[in-house]
């Protein structure tokens, strides 16, 4: 355990975020047309391990359809706009003329209509009539309310995300979300987080999720350390979860369960170094909100960011910089690593000697702090 003395009295482990690591090259090279990026979760097969963050900025039922037949997922916010208004047109233009000072106050304006059972059924039968994966996300305090609409409209994976999301809150007010009984009696795969540490992760992964989101979420837009004081170096994070899964498999007698890195991904180098440190999938947002299609008007925002009492998130201006397919494939359109995010990662992973996604997790990676 590397702890260092922070006063007499309090020690701390150290942790890294993705600036603080690297991959490093391997002796062997290969082609970037012989990488393989496919994965699966449960019976669903993707051809890239980009799952699009529930946020209203980036995610339509228009761009869920594009990512998933780009062989993506793209993941509804069922309970953002596209669940509370026929059309939220107006409503995202409205959000993206507010001036900065009215942020807060058009955001829970917006958001103060109530989310209507009948859209969350056709949203996510849009998704199914156009022949992608249908996936939703509800928070913890929302999913006893809403959970049987989002399956009885044909949900395929269901998505339960927070901040922090543990298999044992404790409330004196209310029945908490039993997340054990919950996910045993679902008949569609939970993947639930955020979670930070090895021991959260192993008691989600005890509640039977298909997968665990690991960090907070909507990194760029996001500000849980300086409004609560939390955070957790995703390099970190993502390497102790990854240790979480392979004691769990142990433990199961095999069962495998996918680890997703969620926020802090807004370049293609991030995503090459969640994967390398042990990440299955990830979970994208500012990303693909650069994406001309996306509905934020080339603004990025959270959930976080329209709380009734403390918002936790701000409205960030990320630029509409090119079409979601070159995006994903290219061709780049500047260094920066903001497009052409797959082919970045086909790159790296020919450079370091590795052909599938699992095997690129035992690449050799670096501190450089």
């Amino acid at each position: 355990m590397n702890e260092i003395e922070i006063g007499r009295n309090k020690r701390g482990r150290r942790g890294y975020g993705l600036d603080d690591v690297a991959v490093v090259p391997s002796r062997r090279t290969r082609d970037p047309e012989d990488v393989s990026t496919a994965w699966q979760v449960d019976a669903y097969h993707f051809d890239i391990p980009i799952f699009a963050a529930p946020m209203d900025s980036l995610m339509s039922p228009a761009t869920a359809i594009a990512l998933g037949r780009a062989g993506g997922l793209g993941v509804l916010d069922l309970e953002g706009v596209w669940t509370r208004y026929e059309d939220p047109t107006d409503q995202l233009a409205r959000l993206a003329a507010a001036p900065e000072d009215e942020v807060v106050s058009t955001l829970r304006d917006i958001y103060a209509a109530p989310v209507r059972a009948e859209l969350i059924t056709a949203r996510i039968q849009e998704l199914r009539d156009a022949g992608v994966t249908a996936a939703g996300a509800l928070s913890p305090q929302r999913t006893q309310e809403l959970w049987k609409t989002v399956v009885d409209a044909g949900v395929d994976l269901f998505f339960i995300r927070g901040t922090t999301v543990s298999a044992e809150h404790v409330s004196g007010n209310r029945e908490p979300l039993n997340l054990k009984r919950f996910i045993y009696e679902l008949d569609v795969p939970v993947i639930v987080g955020g979670c930070a540490t090895y021991t959260a992760a192993l008691h989600l992964m005890r509640t039977g999720a298909a997968g665990v989101l690991v960090g907070f979420g909507g990194g760029a837009s996001q500000t849980t350390r300086e409004t609560l004081g939390i955070s957790v170096p995703l390099a970190t994070s993502v390497a102790d979860v990854a240790a979480a899964r392979r004691d769990y498999m142990d433990e199961s007698g095999g069962r495998y369960v996918h680890v997703i890195a969620d926020g802090g991904l807004g370049r293609s180098g991030d995503i090459v170094k969640a994967l390398a440190c042990g990440a299955d999938g990830l979970m994208v947002g500012a990303a693909l909100a650069r994406a001309e299609e996306a509905p934020g008007h080339g603004f990025h925002w959270g959930s976080e960011a329209h709380h009734p009492t403390l918002p936790r998130g701000h409205r960030v201006p990320v630029g509409a910089v090119a079409p979601l397919e070159q995006i994903l494939f290219g061709p780049g359109l500047s260094a920066d690593g903001t497009t052409n995010l797959i082919g970045a990662l086909r790159h790296a992973m020919a450079t370091t000697g590795y052909t599938e996604l699992k095997e690129f997790q035992r690449v050799e990676v670096i501190t450089t702090v």
